[in-house]
């Protein structure tokens, strides 16, 4: 029910707006709140039409959002954009750029105090992943469980049966470590590294315990539906966003936004998911 009364919302709220733009929920609401409205704004100058920015309930709604036509392009994991893509709701329009690469590595993080110095050390311990949709969070982590001989199947196997939770993004999986009830997290290297999604205060608390990788990095998502002007205008937009906007874009998409070939930007999770059994 909460899942075809969201869609219905999406539906009133795109009969409003020429174009609806959907964000991942991944990071804290009221921040996510003022990011929406100031890329709406741009978006609209830019493109001369009305632009909304939505943060759904998850990834799976944009996905449905973007097959039913409520939805005209959604930021997301490059995970999530393979099974968008399996079910003929989307492509790939753009592709984030760290530092020159796209991608990017993922870690476990625990608190500095306690011993752990690898992914061996968390054997029988309680985890937390960032949530079951999650590339660099999830999918990679436990593809590299299965490459080490860890696991054959699941993450239960090595961690233990119950000690495996997953979260609603990157924070609530931390933040499980940082209350005990978790001793590690699975989460994007930049919410360590960069200043984004954790304080000062909880990143000094914290220490990696080990990296995995590599990850693709997100996706600007475009509904299959949409002819190639339409993309195009799309894409032009939002390259033109790192500008004249150049923070705003970091701040809502971390990172510069580039065109890349959607397939080969895609192997890594096409391989690890054709491996890993889905939670």
């Amino acid at each position: 029910m909460k899942l075809l009364a969201t869609l219905l919302l999406l539906s009133v709220m795109s009969a409003s707006a020429d174009v609806v733009i959907a964000l991942k929920p991944d990071k804290d609401p009221d921040k996510m709140l003022a990011e929406r409205q100031s890329l709406a704004s741009a978006l609209t100058t830019k493109l001369g039409q009305k632009v909304e920015v939505i943060v759904p309930l998850s990834a799976a709604v944009i996905i449905e959002g973007l097959s039913n036509g409520s939805i005209d392009a959604g930021y997301l994991s490059a995970t999530d954009l393979v099974h968008a893509r399996k079910a003929g709701a989307a492509s790939l329009l753009l592709a984030g750029e760290i530092a020159g690469k796209r991608e990017y590595t993922s870690y476990w993080l625990g608190l500095a105090e306690k011993p752990y110095t690898r992914i061996e050390d968390l054997r029988g311990k309680p985890i937390a992943f960032a949530s079951r949709t999650s590339t660099s969070g999830y999918l990679i982590p436990q593809l590299d469980l299965y490459k080490k001989g860890l696991i054959k199947k699941n993450a239960g196997e090595f961690f233990g049966e119950g000690n495996v939770w997953f979260g609603t993004g990157y924070a609530s999986a931390v933040e499980r470590v940082l209350s005990g009830e978790a001793e590690a997290a699975a989460v994007s290297d930049y919410v360590f590294d960069k200043e984004k999604h954790l304080s000062a205060e909880q990143r000094a608390r914290l220490k990696i315990i080990t990296r995995q990788g590599p990850v693709p990095t997100h996706v600007i998502a475009v509904a299959s539906r949409l002819d190639a002007e339409k993309r195009q205008v799309l894409t032009t937009a939002l390259l033109d966003l790192g500008k004249t906007h150049p923070d705003l874009r970091d701040a809502v998409f971390t990172s510069p936004l580039v065109e890349t070939d959607e397939a080969t930007h895609l192997a890594p999770v096409v391989e690890a998911l054709e491996i890993v059994t889905p939670p």
